[in-house]
């Protein structure tokens, strides 16, 4: 089968088209015929080997062998199931997340059964389900789940325009809040018909001196800091970044002073969050927003693209699902 590869860190010169061996599904795994995968900053980032701390998972000086096919965000067909599966069966339209077990650039991709999988939204295309795999999950799990955004709280968004972005303008405003987005000049009218209630164009104006307080500032980027949010936050407000090792001893030692804190983590297993998104998606309740697509003979150029910091949404790839063979 097709896959993209790397054996070296670097620009996205280092991905290649290859053919590999079929993943070949155990009693308790999934096989699935990927139709469409995404291209993320994530991904971005582990191709150049960066983080440089994230090498103790990535390989210090190449890639180590299991994380040379990268791709987290997938959307395809059950091609076929383990003997002991029961939550899917072949044909099934799909959508799930591989997290650090990568490899969804390529035609199929084997997931254990009880992983970051779910059935994809009845009424979007697969590309769209790819879109909305872990920046939607991801936005859920901070606002609903680390926040706990409730109703009548002042959300801000920084970062809006992102994958991460586009979903917690729209989620928070489900939840309740009064959302204000920060995003580039180029982006705020979507924004705002996302469901912002403002919208701040970071190049005119800086939302760290406006004034306003917030009780939860989400920072999907890492232009942000405890330290810088903390005079614009309520008395019992929190910051919830995305990114930036600094943060995690700040989750512990914030956490004890019963002020404004820092909460952040990792939703590792997304098939509630997924289902949730689901539902949402199908009642016309949530939109993806897909800035361009690729065929997986260009995921280069893609990356090359996300590359660049100024993608809107989600860039998707579109795989097809080729012979197994």
């Amino acid at each position: 089968m097709r896959a993209i590869v790397h054996t070296a860190y670097g620009s996205p010169d280092v991905l290649r088209l290859a053919e590999v061996d079929p993943p070949v599904p155990g009693d308790r795994d999934v096989l699935v015929k990927v139709v469409a995968t995404t291209v993320t900053a994530a991904e971005c980032a582990m191709r150049r080997g960066e983080p440089r701390w994230g090498r103790v998972i990535l390989g210090f000086t190449r890639p180590r062998r299991r994380m040379r096919r990268l791709g987290m965000e997938l959307a395809g067909e059950v091609a076929a199931v383990g003997a002991e599966v029961t939550r899917f069966r072949p044909g099934d339209r799909v959508f799930g997340f591989t997290g650090f077990g990568l490899g969804a650039y390529a035609d199929y991709k084997c997931m254990p059964e009880q992983r970051s999988l779910a059935v994809m939204p009845a009424n979007v295309t697969f590309e769209q389900a790819a879109a909305a795999v872990d920046g939607a999950t991801t936005a859920l799990f901070f606002l609903r789940d680390l926040a706990r955004v409730r109703p009548g709280q002042r959300v801000l968004v920084v970062g809006a325009s992102g994958s991460v972005g586009t979903y917690a303008v729209q989620l928070a405003k489900h939840l309740g809040a009064h959302v204000t987005g920060v995003c580039g000049t180029r982006n705020t009218a979507l924004i705002a018909e996302l469901g912002a209630d403002r919208v701040i164009d970071y190049t005119k104006d800086d939302f760290t001196a406006d004034g306003e307080r917030y009780d939860v500032v989400f920072d999907t980027v890492g232009r942000s800091s405890f330290g810088a949010s903390r005079a614009f936050l309520t008395a019992r407000g929190c910051y919830a970044p995305t990114t930036g090792l600094r943060n995690v001893p700040l989750t512990w030692l914030t956490r004890l002073s019963g002020g404004r804190r820092v909460v952040g983590g990792m939703s590792v297993d997304k098939t509630e969050l997924l289902v949730y998104v689901r539902d949402l998606i199908e009642q016309d309740r949530l939109r993806i927003v897909i800035d361009r697509t690729y065929p997986l003979e260009q995921i280069a150029e893609a990356h090359r693209y996300v590359d660049t910091g100024h993608k809107t949404g989600n860039v998707v790839i579109t795989v097809g699902g080729g012979d197994i063979s």
